[in-house]
């Protein structure tokens, strides 16, 4: 192959394998008679690991020491890992995709793109006008986006989110916003609110929860004072029966 024939071939433009010859990743083939180098399936299988691993952020010296281990082996196991590599890229490419198209199909002043597991979940949930049903959803989009554990819950939250009897413990939440923190409806309704949770739940969160360093004091900042200790009692006795 000549040099246009494997940039075709790997991806890459002439000038990139040039400049890659030039810094020796990898070394240039010999020449023929004619001038023309001549390439084989060996350096197409080098100048693709070495687009692959440069588009993966790797430094030209790692690339450099990763193609010295790679002249070791086989090029059908290079040639695998390479399409392990791109197998990969295509999920991510295709969960891309998947929450664009849900950010296309909601109405203005949704919540951004979502996982198509989030959006399954709360196109299950009723309509409500709850403020404290709004904060869960604000608080699942939190986790959907910063991956932070909430998609391996969302199965579980499914028959949750579904259950008519959730909006009546919102409004119960909703009608102690302006209660003091020792309301008598506080302990009531945390307990209920703890038990309406299905034991899968627990088994489904991790050991550490799924709450990062900082995020239980802003969103109990979020309520008010009574409906604060709810959420804070709620979220202690749930993380203590998740360890158990």
């Amino acid at each position: 192959m000549r040099i246009g024939e494997i940039a075709a071939l790997v991806g890459l433009t002439t000038r990139a394998i040039r400049h890659y010859h030039h810094v020796g990743l990898p070394p240039e083939p010999e020449r023929r008679p004619n001038g023309y180098r001549a390439y084989g399936i060996r350096d197409a299988v080098l100048l693709a690991r070495v687009r692959r691993l440069t588009e993966l952020g790797l430094g030209l010296d790692e690339v450099r020491d990763m193609l010295a281990d790679d002249a070791r082996r086989e090029s059908a196991d290079v040639l695998a890992e390479l399409d392990a590599d791109l197998a990969r890229q295509e999920a991510a490419i295709r969960e891309r995709r998947l929450r664009l198209a849900a950010l296309l199909a909601e109405p203005a002043g949704g919540n951004g793109p979502l996982s198509p597991a989030l959006a399954a979940l709360l196109a299950r949930a009723p309509e409500t006008d709850s403020p404290s049903a709004a904060l869960d959803r604000e608080y699942l989009t939190l986790l959907d986006a910063s991956d932070a554990g909430g998609r391996e819950v969302y199965g579980v939250l499914g028959t949750l989110a579904a259950d008519p009897a959730m909006l009546a413990l919102y409004e119960r939440l909703d009608a102690l916003a302006g209660a003091p923190t020792d309301d008598p409806r506080i302990s009531p309704l945390a307990a209920d609110l703890l038990a309406a949770v299905p034991d899968e739940l627990f088994a489904a969160v991790p050991a550490d929860g799924v709450v990062v360093a900082g995020f239980k004091e802003a969103l109990l900042a979020e309520y008010a004072p009574a409906q604060a200790e709810v959420v804070r009692r709620l979220m202690e006795a749930f993380m203590e029966r998740g360890r158990g």
